[in-house]
């Protein structure tokens, strides 16, 4: 049922990407308006009305009709839960758990409130991603064979706040849904990883893995490969391909614009040095889809289930990694 009045919204968690998309419903969102933010420890004015410090606040509110979930990861699901719970459609940031039952529990709470439950994989949103997939459904590209992902940070992190495998459901689990994205309709059904600490080797005892490669078998064949390090020297990269029976498409470049500049030194170009300033738009473009999915009761472009099975491809990556044998994705 189409709604007409203007979607209100809570951001739940005030820390770099809750920020973000607060800024982005005050700012950027027609027919959005910033209702709350809630943060035990508050956050930044970006002209929402009020700000709380507990996210039951957030349910009692009868002029939220959405949130924004992006508190810490252990958070996410329990915090799906009571916002569907509370008669509010959901945005949740990945992951959307980091457990499958938890995953079944916020989709199942989403589906019996009848709420939409989106969740954030922003590059389907990208403009190349997003061209890439176009192609794919076309049939331009033909059945996918070989897939690739990856993504290198541009570092900066505090080791002693990393848990372990963050890697795998934090980083890698966006290129998880690349593969699933860029491989429409097929399963994933077996995982092989390799992990390292090979940015912060002194943490290595304490479960931090800062580099990683995965292979990921398919149901129809494919195998697609992902990658991440959390740090590099130029920026944040991020790119992906897709080879088919008939053609490739490839995607993602760190350039910053087009310009190249040779001088006495060289030759170099300027590179984008973060997620926001890459994805920017792209993230703009998953909560204008999500809003409007919550006015039009339209179900959303990526859902609990597209979450659930790029973190059954985590949890794989990850006990395989740890025992050093291939590893069946759980269904």
């Amino acid at each position: 049922m189409e709604r007409s009045s203007e979607i209100g919204v809570a951001v739940i968690g005030a820390g770099r990407m809750g920020l973000f998309h607060a800024e982005t419903v005050s700012r950027r969102l027609p027919g959005a308006r910033l209702v709350a933010v809630a943060d035990p420890v508050g956050g930044e004015d970006l002209g929402a009305d009020r700000h709380y410090t507990d996210a039951d606040q957030v349910w009692a509110d009868s002029e939220v009709d959405a949130v924004v979930i992006a508190a810490p990861a252990r958070l996410h699901a329990d915090l799906v839960v009571a916002a569907a719970r509370a008669g509010k459609s959901v945005f949740c940031e990945k992951p959307m758990s980091l457990t499958l039952d938890d995953a079944d529990r916020a989709v199942a709470a989403a589906q019996v409130a009848g709420v939409v439950l989106q969740v954030g994989f922003q590059r389907r949103f990208a403009a190349d991603w997003a061209a890439a997939r176009a192609l794919l459904d076309a049939g331009q590209i033909g059945t996918p064979r070989l897939l690739r992902s990856l993504t290198r940070d541009p570092g900066g992190f505090d080791p002693a706040r990393v848990p372990p495998n963050t890697i795998f459901f934090e980083t890698l689990i966006h290129d998880f849904d690349v593969l699933r994205f860029l491989n429409p309709g097929a399963a994933a059904v077996e995982v092989y990883a390799v992990a390292e600490a090979l940015v912060e080797p002194q943490w290595r005892d304490r479960g931090l893995r800062d580099t990683a490669a995965v292979m990921v078998k398919f149901d129809n064949g494919a195998t697609g490969f992902a990658e991440a390090c959390f740090q590099t020297t130029y920026g944040h990269d991020v790119r992906a391909e897709v080879f088919g029976s008939a053609g490739t498409a490839t995607v993602g470049d760190a350039r910053r614009t087009a310009m190249t500049f040779s001088g006495s030194g060289g030759r170099t170009i300027a590179t984008v040095q973060s997620d926001q300033e890459l994805f920017g738009a792209a993230y703009v473009a998953e909560l204008t889809a999500f809003i409007e999915a919550v006015r039009t009761g339209t179900p959303p472009l990526v859902t609990g289930h597209d979450a659930r099975e790029a973190l059954a491809i985590a949890l794989a990556a990850a006990e395989s990694a740890a025992c050093g044998q291939p590893v069946r994705v759980t269904a």
